[in-house]
C-alpha cells in the first residue's frame, strides 16, 4: 500500500464489499479516511473490489474474513492501527430470517459482540452501526423521529437490529470506552453515478428497485405491486427512498461527529432518509419519467409483514449530524437503471 496513506485515519468497514458498504468506502476515501474492508463474500461479489479500484484509481485493503471469527479479527486489529469501525456485515433477508432465526441471531449479534470486545481490547473507540427503520415496526404517527417508540419487530432480522442497538447502548451505559452512533436507514436505492458499482442481489431480489430495474430490462416478466388497497393516497405502500451515496456520506458525518466527542463513552441514534414518503406507484411513475422506459407491472395481493407506510423525520440528522440527502428520487432511479444496463452489457 502507498505509504502516503498511512497518515489517514483507518476505518474497518465490515461488509465493505456489499451494496452500502462499497459506496461508503468511496465516500470515506473522498473524505480523507483509509478504509480497511472485511468481507466473507457470503452475500457479495469479489468483482466489487475491481469496481472500487476503477473508481478510486487504487487498491483498497481487503481481508476475506468472517466477522464472527474472533481469532482472525483479532489479527486484523493487531495489524491495522484502526481509528474506528463501521459495522455493515449482517444477514438481511427478512423472509429468510423468519425461516432461519438462529442463523440471523448468531451471525448478526455474534459479529457485533466480537467487534465490541476487540474494540475494547485494542483501544478502538469509534463505532458506526448499520441499523434500520424496521425497528419502528408499523408506527402510529408519521413521520418517525428518533424518539418514536420502537415496536416489536416484524421479523428476526428486524429484531437483530433493535437488539444490536441495545447491546451498544448498554455497553456505553456500562462506561465501556466506546463512542457509537446507530444510523437507522430507510430504503437505500441507486448506484454510484459511474455505474461501476451498485446493488448486486443474488437470485430473486427482495428489494423493490433491483426487481423493478430487472423487470424493465426484461429479466423478469413483470413487476408485482403488493396491494393497492392500503390507507394511502393511491393505495400502495409508502416508503422513504434514499440514494445510496447520500447514505454513504452520512457514515462519514457520523465518524466526524464521534471525533468531536470529548467524553470516553457516547451513544446517539439518527434517522437517515429523505424525509419524503413516496408510494410504490409514484416510484414506478418516476422511474418511467426518468428513463423513458415503460414498466410492465400488475397489482397483486398484499404481502404479509409489509408495513403500510413509513418515512423519516430527518431534522436531527440535518442539525446535529450536519447531513442532508442531496440527490433526488429521479437521480436515484436513473443511476439504478444505468447500473442495470451496465450489468446487462457484461
Amino acid at each position: 500500500m502507498d505509504s502516503s496513506t498511512h497518515s489517514f485515519p483507518k476505518i474497518l468497514v465490515t461488509g465493505g464489499a456489499g451494496f452500502i458498504g462499497s459506496h461508503t468506502v468511496v465516500s470515506l476515501i473522498e473524505a480523507g479516511f483509509e478504509p480497511v474492508i472485511v468481507d466473507n463474500f457470503d452475500n457479495s461479489e469479489p468483482s466489487v473490489l475491481e469496481g472500487l479500484r476503477t473508481i478510486l484509481g487504487r487498491e483498497v485493503t481487503c481481508y476475506t474474513v468472517d466477522c464472527n471469527d474472533e481469532a482472525a479479527m483479532d489479527e486484523i486489529f493487531r495489524k491495522e492501527a484502526l481509528h474506528g469501525v463501521i459495522h455493515f456485515a449482517a444477514y438481511k433477508a427478512v423472509g429468510e430470517s423468519v425461516e432461519k432465526p438462529l442463523k440471523y441471531y448468531r451471525n448478526n449479534l455474534g459479529s457485533l459482540w466480537t467487534l465490541l470486545g476487540l474494540m475494547h481490547q485494542h483501544g478502538v473507540a469509534h463505532l458506526v452501526f448499520s441499523s434500520s427503520c424496521t425497528v419502528y415496526g408499523q408506527p402510529e404517527q408519521l413521520p418517525v423521529t428518533e424518539l418514536t417508540p420502537r415496536l416489536p419487530a416484524e421479523s428476526p432480522y428486524g429484531n437483530t437490529k433493535a437488539m444490536g442497538e441495545d447491546i451498544i447502548r448498554d455497553s456505553v451505559r456500562a462506561k465501556m470506552p466506546v463512542k457509537a452512533i446507530s444510523l437507522r436507514y430507510f430504503n437505500p436505492v441507486g448506484a454510484h453515478p459511474s455505474a461501476v458499482i451498485g446493488e448486486l442481489p443474488r437470485g430473486v431480489p427482495s428489494n423493490l428497485v433491483p426487481f423493478l430495474t430487472q423487470a424493465a430490462a426484461g429479466l423478469r416478466d413483470k413487476l408485482t405491486v403488493f396491494g393497492d388497497d392500503y390507507n394511502t393516497p393511491d393505495g400502495s405502500c409508502i416508503r422513504d427512498f434514499i440514494h445510496v451515496m447520500d447514505l454513504a456520506d452520512a457514515h462519514v458525518q457520523a465518524l466526524r461527529l464521534l471525533d468531536q466527542q470529548e467524553t470516553s463513552s457516547f451513544y446517539d441514534i439518527f434517522n437517515v432518509g429523505t424525509g419524503q414518503g413516496v408510494s410504490v406507484l409514484e416510484l414506478i411513475n418516476t422511474f418511467e419519467e426518468a428513463t423513458g422506459v415503460k414498466l410492465n407491472y400488475i397489482i397483486g395481493p398484499r404481502r404479509p409483514g409489509d408495513v403500510e407506510q413509513i418515512y423519516a423525520n430527518v431534522d436531527k440528522a440535518n442539525t446535529v449530524l450536519g447531513w442532508e440527502a442531496k440527490r433526488s428520487l429521479s437521480e436515484s432511479l436513473s443511476d439504478a437503471w444505468r447500473w442495470q444496463q451496465k450489468l446487462q452489457a457484461k
